[in-house]
């Protein structure tokens, strides 16, 4: 889609961890994981002009975020520096100046920034015509977040190691009540807490298939989210927040929180608990999605 000032416009959707477990740590520090990604249909909004300058300017800041810290800049520079040392260096290198309308929680586990990385590097990649693989963006985005090759390739995945091998698989796309408490969770602070469970055991090739049920997805003695575990520990808004929501319906905390989804067999049913929610608690109502609406986006976009 392009819009009348020459701004590409593009979804940066959100994503659901269905289930999140730590199977170990590294050497490096970094904790393999094992989880299972989907998408939701609740995005973000990205808009890019292509500049003849090599500047990349962000024209909608956010707030609490130095423009150079987001990875809406980090992800565009990075894509700069990987087109130039494949092409001769003396070529003049395109900018972009980028928009963003923000409605995704900072700070809730549903990957707002990682998202927003992958929407920036798939789209300039296209713009700029640089030419790069899906697995060579996803290369560079991760280096910018564990999370970031998933919204690249777009599929529903199961994930494993850092969440860069991926799976493809096709969870039901159930409705959600998606909530978040009034409060920012770090994750770096979750995946240093010395109580972290890191143990949980690997779930082993044959058992594939098992992910594609619904009811055992919410079965927490086989799938559950470990650091939903550190964080009802330590966040008393969290804690409260999922135990009211249980009494309704199948409830998890997504990521490293402070997001909670519960979900449901229609929208009208999510809607109606969403009435009922306790006053100052965030919310919205989406479905799940096995293919990110970004990639028909991508497909359908006209540079010429």
């Amino acid at each position: 889609m392009i819009n009348t000032d020459n701004f590409f416009q593009f979804p940066s959707p959100a994503k659901l961890n269905l289930f999140l477990h730590v199977v170990g740590q590294r050497k490096d520090g970094y904790h393999e994981l094992e989880t299972l990604f989907q998408f939701l249909n609740y995005s973000d909004t990205i808009e890019i002009a292509v500049t003849d300058s090599s500047d990349i300017e962000l024209l909608t800041p956010i707030d609490g975020v130095n423009n150079e810290d987001n990875l809406i800049i980090k992800a565009a520079h990075i894509l700069q520096h990987k087109a130039q040392q494949e092409t001769n260096s003396s070529i003049k290198l395109l900018g972009a100046k980028i928009r963003i309308k923000k409605i995704l929680p900072l700070g809730g586990g549903l990957g707002g920034g990682s998202s927003n990385a992958a929407t920036v590097l798939v789209a300039l990649n296209h713009l700029w015509q640089c030419h790069f693989s899906k697995d060579q963006l996803a290369e560079l985005g991760l280096q910018l977040g564990a999370d970031v090759p998933i919204f690249i390739h777009g599929i529903a995945s199961f994930a494993q190691g850092v969440g860069e091998k991926l799976t493809a698989s096709t969870p039901a796309e159930s409705w959600y009540l998606v909530t978040k408490p009034n409060i920012n969770i770090s994750t770096a602070n979750v995946f240093s807490d010395p109580d972290l469970p890191r143990n949980s055991k690997k779930i082993i090739s044959s058992d594939f298939n098992k992910l594609y049920c619904d009811n055992e997805l919410f079965d927490d003695e086989k799938y559950h989210n470990d650091c939903q575990t550190t964080v009802i520990k330590n966040y008393d808004e969290v804690a409260n927040l999922l135990a009211w929501l249980i009494e309704y319906a199948p409830s998890r905390m997504t990521g490293t929180g402070a997001c909670i989804f519960s979900r449901f067999s229609s929208k009208e049913e999510a809607y109606d608990l969403q009435k009922k929610l306790p006053t100052g608690i965030e919310s919205f109502v989406a479905q799940g999605l096995n293919k990110s609406p970004f990639i028909s986006v991508i497909k359908n976009l006209d540079i010429n």
